[in-house]
């Protein structure tokens, strides 16, 4: 498990982004194809809130996993050991009632995996990995440090929704 993803890393994540997009790029740029790789993505992004847990042990051993077969991939490649770490970032201040929107949003891609093509499978587990890998680093966290806070509050929302608040 980590919490920095290394210049390996990051080359397997941009080679998997690159698949993803280069359809996409190529073809009539219709964003219902980038649909599937975004759904893993945010499902990611969320699970990379989580400080523990399941979903937080899956966020950091993706890291792990990316950080070892790119450097493998990049020293078979190019010769070079992609070792070197990248400044690592992390998404912070995720609640009770936030926890709550992340396992929903992630029961939900789970669901739409279930029911998707093969492509589609292989795109929202793309979608999964590098969303997981670059929420690793300092730039993509920071990006996305509005995210524990907006769960949090839509959170709060279905909670004080289910207790009567603000109905009458």
């Amino acid at each position: 498990m980590t919490n920095t993803l290394t210049v390996g890393g990051l080359l397997l994540s941009l080679l998997v982004l690159t698949a993803n997009l280069y359809p996409w790029w190529t073809g009539n740029r219709d964003p219902k194809q980038l649909a599937a790789f975004g759904k893993g993505f945010g499902a990611a992004a969320c699970a990379a809130a989580c400080p523990g847990g399941i979903l937080g042990w899956a966020h950091s051993k993706t890291g792990g996993i990316a950080n070892e077969a790119g450097g493998k991939t990049g020293q078979a490649a190019t010769g070079t050991s992609p070792t070197g770490g990248l400044t690592s970032g992390q998404l912070v201040g995720l609640g009770i009632t936030g926890a709550v929107i992340v396992v929903l949003a992630v029961f939900l891609v789970f669901l739409s995996y279930k029911a998707a093509g093969k492509k589609d499978k292989r795109r929202i587990v793309g979608g999964a990995f590098v969303g997981s890998n670059l929420c690793l680093t300092a730039g993509v966290a920071g990006a996305l440090a509005w995210l524990p806070g907006a769960l949090n509050a839509a959170g709060d929302g279905v909670a004080a929704a289910v207790q009567g608040a603000n109905f009458l």
